[in-house]
């Protein structure tokens, strides 16, 4: 698989991600050991989890797959800190005391002295940016982080963030944003892109599939076993309306035209967006991750990107 900078920075990572939200809930430990077997046999290196995923059960799955299955230097390991749920309710606390002391547990969850990739999972109003960022500084300057990057952040809460760091010499400048990115949902063509290109962050797009719309399997119906079958369903309401489905008509004409499938021609259409790094996949089983992994010998046609840049709305 191809490998690409993140960024201005040199770190190097595979061109698709493999997400690990699913682990230890909804992926078993079988599941997740023929996925990670399979994405690091293609080629892959970039593993995204968090400390929030299952309740830290997909960190802790990965720790055990890890010097087990592959080896520590066959991946670039990815978690996040500052978002959480307590009694029922989303919190959210990038205080300095909060995500170190997530960092610690990431780190014996996972088994490891240091992770590749600490990213800020969601921007925190009620704590002082300065002491979230000073907090990623201590964490590179420990060696507990390699690069660190944020997620959920708007267009200028990237901007800040990112030239607060690379503003006095010493500090851990940001390396990547993680956001939402598909053809139906371009919203962050409006500023945030913008924001990490002028700034050199790599992007990391999450739900690259429209959280599997774009596959085309809810054109007649809600299959069962989907994610629209499950408690997640409230979460695939904003893709199905009609410019949703205009979409997805148009993802599937260009791939009956090219015989690829309309997954392919979705995730193609992500991976090669001006900054991207890597998408990241997310797949409940390996034979789903496979047919994801099968993109990377391909490339849209230029008629076919700009065709689908129209439909979808142009973010240029």
């Amino acid at each position: 698989m191809q490998q690409r900078y993140v960024g201005a920075s040199g770190l190097r990572v595979s061109r698709l991600a493999l997400g690990a939200m699913t682990w230890g809930k909804d992926t078993d430990e079988h599941e997740a050991r023929d996925q990670l077997i399979a994405f690091v046999e293609a080629g892959g290196t970039l593993v995204d989890t968090a400390h929030i995923y299952g309740d830290g059960a997909s960190e802790e799955l990965l720790g055990r797959l890890v010097g087990d299955v592959v080896t520590r230097d066959d991946v670039v390991i990815a978690t996040k800190a500052g978002f959480g749920v307590r009694r029922g309710h989303a919190t959210y606390d990038a205080s300095r005391g909060t995500i170190l002391a997530a960092l610690d547990l990431s780190l014996r969850r996972l088994g490891v002295d240091h992770v590749d990739l600490w990213q800020m999972h969601v921007w925190d109003d009620r704590t002082p940016l300065d002491e979230t960022l000073a907090a990623l500084d201590t964490a590179v300057s420990s060696g507990r982080v390699a690069y660190i990057g944020i997620s959920n952040y708007s267009g200028w809460q990237t901007a800040q963030a990112a030239t607060w760091q690379r503003a006095v010499p010493g500090r851990a400048p940001i390396t990547s944003t993680q956001v939402e990115y598909s053809l139906v949902n371009r919203a962050v063509e409006d500023e945030v892109l913008p924001a990490a290109r002028a700034t050199g962050l790599g992007v990391l797009p999450y739900s690259p599939l429209g959280k599997g719309v774009l596959t085309g399997k809810y054109r007649t119906g809600t299959p069962s076993g989907s994610r629209g079958a499950s408690e997640h369903a409230g979460m695939l309401e904003e893709y199905l309306d009609d410019r949703g489905r205009g979409i997805v008509e148009a993802v599937v004409r260009a791939a009956d035209g090219l015989g690829w499938t309309p997954l392919e021609v979705a995730l193609v259409w992500v991976r090669d967006r001006p900054g991207v790094t890597a998408p990241i996949v997310g797949a409940r089983t390996a034979a789903h991750l496979r047919a994801a992994l099968a993109t990377e010998a391909k490339e849209l046609p230029p008629e076919i990107r700009v065709a689908l840049d129209d439909v979808s709305g142009s973010g240029e």
